[in-house]
């Protein structure tokens, strides 16, 4: 075995009090962050010595998975499942004292406590925290999470995420308040139409889309749920004739075969090269020939928004090319071979959306927006946050404009949005 490799394995065994435990499984994975950089982690499956393996390919209660990261130099994550442990000599905290877990944390990250992370709710024995840059938070958002069991015995540790240090932040007092933001408040106010399952019924609804308003407040940031590492392609697909051969679906394989030399010398992902524009080019024929075979008759009707790179594949997102008040809207995602620009797979949330048809119709609108908006001004949110800037590479003082509640667009009571999802 590699020394490298045997040395991550003693270091875990010794860290977490894995002696009454075996090896069962080890190897590698690997990611591209925020910042497009490759991240290797070596993983393992510690099994419990005296609990028999199951038959099917999960794990047993009290099994240790172990992840190391490579670029960080640290682990990461130490998960037993089902919260069970039998670690001796483990990480414990006994006497269950906050301070104790926050050195620790400290210890472990190289992070310090109410300048780079915080935390953000706790539940008996289980803690999360949230990245943080001197207590005002960060977008995208790194997490902590520690859980522990009636002993005090370490049953979870989790970092996920990017936390940044102090020269990747232009630092700056904040300047935003309410008032001088009001219209850009009003223009985020939209009507929508939320499905209610308990309800069974559509209901209008204006309702906030949140964003991102630069310090300044002259310009807004939208709050991506995806990372930013995409192509923008923003093309109608047409075509004249349709493919009358069936599409047929190949298997996706999402693990990939990563060696050791890979990982220690941090070769670059394929995922974190860019997509070019021949690829471009040939993702979008890709694209139009699979709608002709599976959507023969919707020429037209679809937009191919984005395409990024995961895995070995090239995901293409596709959107119906029109909009209702619908919060949910028809989306495909295809699947293309990165090597032969075909697709192999897809998903379509045409069956999701269905389950919606058979709801009652919303009622008529009876609001305007402009009334709306009087009605829950004053609930709105306006809270300080950095948000990293792809185009400057920094994180910048912003504004998070957000409200937790909206109005019935066909009643007029103000209601917690919460309570329709």
């Amino acid at each position: 075995m590699d020394e490298r490799i045997q040395k991550l394995i003693d270091s875990a065994k010794t860290k977490f009090g894995l002696s009454d435990y075996y090896l069962e499984t080890h190897g590698f994975f690997r990611n591209v962050n925020i910042f497009n950089e490759t991240i290797y982690t070596f993983y393992m499956e510690w099994f419990p010595k005296h609990v028999a393996k199951p038959d099917d390919d999960s794990n047993p209660e009290g099994t240790a998975v172990i992840e190391f990261n490579l670029h960080a130099g640290k682990f990461e994550r130490a998960i037993f499942v089902m919260g069970k442990t039998y670690a001796k000599d483990g990480i414990a905290f006994p006497n269950m004292d906050f301070n104790d877990i926050i050195k620790w944390i400290e210890e472990e990250t190289g992070l310090i406590y109410g300048n780079q992370f915080q935390l953000r709710r706790q539940k008996e024995r289980e803690f999360y925290f949230g990245g943080c840059i001197d207590g005002v938070a960060v977008s995208p958002a790194g997490l902590i999470e520690v859980k522990l069991d009636s002993d005090g015995k370490l049953t979870m540790f989790s970092v996920l995420g990017p936390f940044p240090s102090k020269n990747m932040v232009i630092e700056e007092t904040y300047h935003l308040s309410f008032e001088k933001i009001e219209h850009l408040a009003k223009e985020q106010l939209k009507l929508i139409e939320f499905p209610s399952d308990e309800q069974k019924k559509i209901i209008p609804v204006y309702g906030v889309e949140e964003i991102f308003v630069t310090n300044d407040g002259r310009s807004t940031i939208p709050i991506e749920l995806d990372d930013p590492f995409y192509v923008k392609i923003d093309e109608i697909i047409l075509w004249d004739e349709p493919i009358n051969e069936p599409f047929e679906r190949k298997e996706i394989r999402w693990i990939e075969d990563i060696k050791a030399e890979q990982a220690f010398s941090n070769e670059p992902s394929p995922d974190s090269f860019p997509i070019t524009k021949e690829e471009q080019d040939r993702c979008v024929q890709a694209v139009k020939d699979f709608l002709r075979q599976v959507y023969p008759n919707d020429t037209g009707k679809w937009m191919l928004k984005t395409l990024k790179r995961n895995k070995g594949y090239i995901h293409a997102k596709v959107r119906a090319n029109y909009r209702d008040y619908r919060v949910f809207q028809r989306k495909l995602e295809i699947i293309i071979d990165a090597n032969r620009f075909q697709v192999v797979n897809y998903l379509d949330t045409e069956m999701m959306l269905q389950t919606f048809d058979q709801f009652q119709k919303p009622d008529k609108v009876t609001v305007t927006k402009e009334e709306a908006f009087e009605k829950i001004k004053e609930l709105f949110e306006l809270k300080p946050v950095y948000v990293y800037d792809f185009e400057q590479k920094q994180y910048v003082l912003c504004g998070k404009l957000d409200c937790q509640y909206g109005v019935h667009a066909a009643g007029g009571e103000v209601i917690l949005l919460d309570e329709l999802i």
